[in-house]
């Protein structure tokens, strides 16, 4: 039997949605690689990031990746429900896309070109798409 490479923990009072998160792990990180992801609230979201970032404003990710094989997601589900809106997504599907970039950063890839191909390829294999009103 394989040990468990995902830990979720939710420190906020609100329930999780459904997100594949062992699978997407799987494939974008690879079976062995082992990732700690914590739902905080936006203050400590905010506390973390100007800690590790220096910047003063509460994110909806952070990654932060630990040795070759393993690293940590934060997310602030209320900042990530604001941005969703923000971007015209739904907050399962903004969710799905956050855990997807805060991955291919913990995988090394930086913004740009690069990884905006690789999220889209993650995308369709996930079926993230905006909102459904959207034409």
């Amino acid at each position: 039997m394989r040990e468990e490479t995902v830990s979720i923990q939710n420190q906020t009072k609100g329930t999780l949605p459904t997100v594949p998160f062992v699978l997407m792990k799987e494939k974008i990180l690879g079976p062995t690689y082992e990732i700690s992801i914590a739902f905080v609230s936006p203050k400590k979201a905010a506390e973390l990031n100007t800690l590790y970032r220096q910047k003063d404003y509460t994110p909806d990710i952070l990654s932060f990746p630990l040795t070759e094989n393993s690293g940590e997601m934060i997310l602030c589900a209320s900042q990530v429900k604001k941005n969703a809106i923000k971007h015209d997504f739904d907050y399962q599907n903004y969710l799905s896309f956050l855990v997807i970039h805060g991955m291919l950063h913990l995988k090394g890839y930086e913004h740009g070109s690069k990884m905006e191909s690789e999220e889209e390829k993650y995308k369709k294999i996930f079926k993230i798409s905006s909102l459904s009103h959207t034409n």
